[in-house]
Formats: structure tokens, C-alpha cells, sequence
């Protein structure tokens, strides 16, 4: 795992062109998605101290008892074509570590960077079979959930397809994760440094092209006064936003993953429109010079968005954003229980009191406060609540541990030479 870890910074620039290239993202938002990725395996590399079980010494007369963990076996993982770098190393360090074998199914849509990446482990020092890439569809995703070898797998991707796998796997008798969809909602307070407010929202809301399971596709103010000024802000920042070829390094936001994706978000915006919400930045006619024919979206802000809009209730996964205006934080706060989803959330606000409060009493699965991708570090887990996440544990970090291994409890007694003791037949005690 260290030589891997060297290897993926080795080829840095190598991993990082293949991503853009067949995703679309900036450069340097691959380079972020590495950068993230790579954390993972240095996790991974702290094996001896994760794995090295609980002990505990003299639980009875003559009597210890410990745990181990042991690995599943051949474990899969099935990873959405928004990170195909990230998430894979989401997944397969902490399982191999732990002493399983891993079969890769990447999107179809992005294998390239995929492939290469589980190429290094190899190059690395890694034994033939235990990483495994498997290029596909369907027919490949319901042969991993149906084949009784496979005794876990890790899903990341959209809610009905998390849905699908979660419960074909487990009536397989399966050990499954599934992290699903998103509707991810910013709270703006009136107390709020706008300025800084603004400029989070714009790269969370359009970073990637909103192609993100954490991105900020709602932002609830509070306030008439906050939401004007919300509006006039980001209306003006978008102004500067630089759209093109993720290759070009001046860009800000590349082309979306298809051309179906890109006229089904298009749908939804329309379908905003015909509601009633106010289309206040219209990225939609937008054409990169060269690249008539490519699937790019300009930036769109909606304001004026309600509960029962197919805009607010939808992910959307483009680069959308929803303004909502409410009197309260407790109406946002309920706005925000009452979604489905439960991924990610934050709240802008230089109030200590009320930072608590939302932190507390949120239903979401990541919080952020001041802070507008949540997303953990590799030292703790990632996940959500509600129906973006399937499952009783979460990915990467401390529950992967627990995920990709099962625990074994030994209880051992030595009795001393000579002495035997005579049958008992009560319940054994500690006494």
C-alpha cells in the first residue's frame, strides 16, 4: 500500500489527464479528486493498528477472551462515472488490507482512469486476482449480486439503483452498502458572511458541473433581505464563470457526462419554468466555440423555488441551483427533515448558538458549518441518512473496517495439570 501510494503520486498527472479526458471535469478538480483518493490509502496503510482486534484478559477463572477480525473473502465494488478514481479508493484499500480479494465494476461511462489506477497495484507488488476489474452494465452488476462467491459489496450511485442492489443483495444473503442519491440544502441566515457565503455556494453548486452526490443544489435563506442580496451576489458572480473543455485550465466547469444527462437536466429546467420559479441566470443557450456539438450547460440559478417543484424534490446532478425563501430557520429546518434525501447539508451563520442548534437537530448524515462539502476526511466515514443511504454502515474510514471483515470472539482456558473440575450445569458465570 505505501508503494501504491507512491506509484498514484507518480503518475499524478497521468491519472488526472485520463479523468478529464473522458469525464470532462477541470484539472483541477481531478487533481482534487486524487488528492482525496490518495488519503484513502494512507488510511489503509495504518492496517496493524486497525486490525489488530480487542483483548481482554482474565474475563473468568483461568479464562481469556478476543476478538479478531477476519476478511470476507471476494468482495465488489460498483462506482458511479462522477469519481471514478475517488471512489474506487473509496473501497478497495481498506478491503484488501483487510485481508479480502476485490472485484471492480466501474461506470461504463468512465473506466479508463479505473483501470490504470488498479494497474499501479500490480506494479506495486500486489498478488494476481486479488484486485479484479469487470467492465459492464446490468448484466454485470446482477451476475456480482447473484454469484454466491461475493459476500459484500459497496455501491455508490443514484437512490433507485442503490434501492435495486441493497435489496437483491440482501435477499442473497449479501453484505451490502448502498449510498444513494441527494438533494443537498445550504442555510443561509441573515447573520451570514455573505461574501464568503457566495463564494462556497458558487463552487458547490457548480463545481463539476453539480455532477456530485455533495454537491449544494439548494440554498434556503431566510428572509426576503437575505435571499435579495443571495441573488444579486451569485447572479453577478456567475457572470465570470468560464465554461469549456476540462482540459483548459482557465475553466471552471466542463461538459456534462452525456448528451441524454445533459437534455434531462435540461428537462428539469424546464420543468422549473413551466412551474412558476424564476430562471434569474439561464445557462442554457450557452456555446463553447469548437465544441458546438458538446454537452455543455452553462450555469442556471433558479429563485423563488417551492417544496412541490420537481426541481426542489429532484437531484438534479447539474449545475442547478434552487434559492427557497422562508421566514425561519425552524421552517428550513423543516424543509430540510422532510426531503427524502439526507446526505449532505450546511448552514452559513456567525452564530455559535444556532450552528449547534442545526448541527443537533438536522436529520442529515454530514453537516457543515461555514463549510459547503461536508465530506469527511478518510479518518472518519462517509454517509447519509434517509434513502441516500442503504445499509448499516457507512464507507471508508473506521466502518469499512467493520464492513469488510467479521468479527470472531475466541474464549480460551487453560486448567491447571492435574486438577479436574466437576460438570456444571448452570449458565457459565464469571464467578
Amino acid at each position: 500500500m505505501y508503494r501504491f501510494k507512491e506509484l498514484l503520486e507518480a503518475n499524478a498527472d497521468k491519472i488526472c489527464a485520463l479523468l478529464t479526458e473522458e469525464h470532462g471535469k477541470v484539472l483541477d478538480d481531478a487533481r482534487g479528486e486524487l488528492s482525496r483518493a490518495i488519503e484513502n490509502v494512507e488510511y489503509a496503510c495504518g492496517a496493524p493498528e486497525l486490525l489488530k482486534g480487542e483483548y481482554s484478559k482474565d474475563v473468568g477463572p483461568a479464562i481469556d477472551s478476543w476478538s479478531e477480525f477476519q476478511p470476507l473473502g471476494v468482495v465488489a465494488g460498483i462506482t458511479p462515472f462522477n469519481f471514478p478514481v475517488m471512489v474506487p479508493l473509496w473501497m478497495y484499500p481498506t478491503a484488501i488490507i483487510c485481508g479480502n480479494t476485490f472485484v471492480l465494476k466501474p461506470s461504463e461511462r468512465t473506466p479508463s482512469s479505473s483501470l490504470f489506477v488498479a494497474s499501479l497495484l500490480h506494479e506495486a507488488g500486489l498478488p494476481a486476482g486479488v484486485i479484479n476489474v469487470v467492465n459492464g452494465d446490468k448484466e454485470a452488476v446482477d451476475t456480482i449480486l447473484e454469484d454466491p462467491r461475493v459476500k459484500g459489496v459497496s455501491f455508490v450511485g443514484s437512490t433507485p439503483i442503490a434501492e435495486y442492489i441493497y435489496t437483491k443483495g440482501t435477499a442473497a444473503g449479501k453484505r451490502i452498502q448502498a449510498l444513494g442519491g441527494a438533494k443537498n440544502h445550504a442555510l443561509v441566515m441573515p447573520d451570514a458572511d455573505l461574501d464568503n457565503a457566495v463564494s462556497s455556494l458558487m463552487g458547490a453548486a457548480y463545481g463539476s458541473c453539480g455532477e456530485r452526490c455533495m454537491a449544494i443544489s439548494v440554498a434556503v435563506a431566510i428572509g426576503n433581505e437575505t435571499a435579495d442580496a443571495l441573488v444579486g451576489k451569485l447572479s453577478e458572480e456567475l457572470k465570470d464563470l468560464k465554461v469549456g473543455p476540462g482540459t483548459d485550465i482557465n475553466n471552471d466547469m466542463g461538459p456534462l457526462i452525456t448528451e441524454p444527462h445533459m437534455k434531462k437536466v435540461r428537462g428539469l429546467i424546464d420543468s422549473g419554468i413551466k412551474a412558476g420559479a424564476e430562471l434569474v441566470v439561464d445557462g442554457r443557450e450557452l456555446e463553447v466555440e469548437g465544441h458546438e456539438n458538446g454537452n455543455f450547460l452553462g450555469a442556471c440559478l433558479f429563485d423563488r423555488v417551492t417544496a412541490e417543484m420537481q426541481i426542489y424534490q429532484e437531484e438534479i446532478f447539474g449545475p442547478v441551483l434552487c434559492v427557497v425563501r422562508v421566514k425561519t430557520m425552524e421552517e428550513a429546518m423543516k424543509l430540510i427533515n422532510d426531503h427524502e434525501y439526507g446526505n449532505g447539508t450546511c448552514i452559513f451563520t456567525r452564530d455559535g448558538e444556532a450552528a449547534r442548534y442545526f448541527s443537533d437537530h438536522i436529520e442529515v448524515g454530514m453537516v457543515g458549518i461555514n463549510v459547503p462539502l461536508p465530506v469527511p476526511v478518510a479518518y472518519h466515514s462517509f454517509g447519509g441518512f434517509k434513502r441516500s443511504l442503504f445499509g448499516d454502515l457507512h464507507i471508508y474510514g473506521p466502518d469499512s473496517i467493520r464492513f469488510y471483515t467479521k468479527r470472531k470472539t475466541i474464549t480460551q482456558r487453560w486448567s491447571s495439570t492435574g486438577v479436574r473440575e466437576g460438570a456444571k450445569f448452570t449458565f457459565p458465570s464469571h464467578s
